[in-house]
């Protein structure tokens, strides 16, 4: 039988996974204020149930869970719609410019672009590189709508970035 981690452990967790959670947190809203507020949110959360985690091991997992819970929670409560302010106004939709794909924050765009369950699943799935099973579980759905929001999503960053940043080999599975 496990015993429920202690204090210390819960102060190495967050030295262990602040910059894992952030970069998620990041990736998903697309802000870097809002993102360390949301893990400082999911780890004070994650505090406070601290005796239900179940293992030492378990804890990570919890963490982002929780950290992915809270962002949707977030997106419920503030309304969020994807917007993002901006110094320079977007080219029209007819614009034949490539995008910069070498810029990171032109696919951290592209992310915020999509609803906030699709951005998790990709952010999940491509960045955090979970399986359709552990995303399921994280985000509290079944591995089909994992599948499909994977398939959805994929589809719409294929169409604002092209195949060279999106392999046609990625899949839902």
């Amino acid at each position: 039988m496990t015993r429920p981690p202690t204090d210390e452990e819960f102060a190495e967790l967050v030295h262990a996974c602040w910059a894992s959670l952030y970069r998620t947190a990041y990736l998903m809203l697309g802000d870097a204020a809002d993102a360390e507020d949301l893990v400082q949110t999911a780890l004070a959360k994650t505090y406070a149930n601290w005796r239900r985690v179940r293992s030492v091991e378990a804890a990570p997992g919890y963490a982002r869970t929780t950290l992915v819970n809270t962002a949707a929670s977030w997106f419920r409560k503030k309304g969020w719609r994807n917007e993002r302010p901006t110094d320079v106004l977007p080219e029209s939709p007819g614009s034949t410019h490539e995008p910069d794909l070498s810029d990171r924050a032109t696919v951290i765009d592209a992310l915020g672009t999509l609803p906030p369950r699709q951005r998790a699943v990709v952010v999940l799935r491509y960045y955090e590189d979970l399986t359709v099973a552990q995303v399921a579980s994280a985000l509290g759905v079944t591995e089909g709508t994992v599948k499909s929001q994977t398939s959805e999503a994929l589809s719409k960053l294929r169409a604002l970035l092209g195949d060279s940043v999106i392999p046609a080999g990625a899949n839902h599975d």
